[in-house]
């Protein structure tokens, strides 16, 4: 991987996993919900998911890279998941988009330090 392609990479799987870990607490808080309030949360959840969703396929279409494709799949099985209100089952298909997107800046950050970059 090229240094220009390894830092490009860096910055959307740390941006990708921030943003994931943001939305698997908002996911994992939706439980907690009076029963009053959970389909205004549940709605402005799924924008959150959505908005997550798509930073994730921004990334993959700019980068190619195979992770983000991973995510994404796995966003969308959050995302219906959430939408069925199994927010247990959202939070781990979230885990999994954090797992594919910690790979790819894993993969980056070991390219730029093999450039003697870092």
């Amino acid at each position: 991987m090229d240094p220009k392609t390894a830092v490009l990479n860096y910055q959307y799987g740390e941006r990708a996993k921030s943003e994931l870990i943001l939305a698997s607490r908002l996911v994992a808080s939706m439980p907690g919900f009076p029963s009053g309030e959970r389909m205004g949360g549940k709605r402005m959840l799924l924008m959150v998911l959505e908005g997550v969703r798509s930073e994730i396929a921004f990334a993959h279409g700019s980068s190619g890279h195979d992770g983000f494709r991973k995510a994404l799949e796995a966003m969308d099985a959050a995302i219906a998941a959430a939408e069925g209100l199994n927010f247990e089952e959202a939070v781990e298909k979230i885990a999994e988009a954090v797992s594919a997107s910690t790979t790819v800046a894993q993969e980056s950050w070991e390219a730029l330090a093999g450039h003697g970059l870092l």
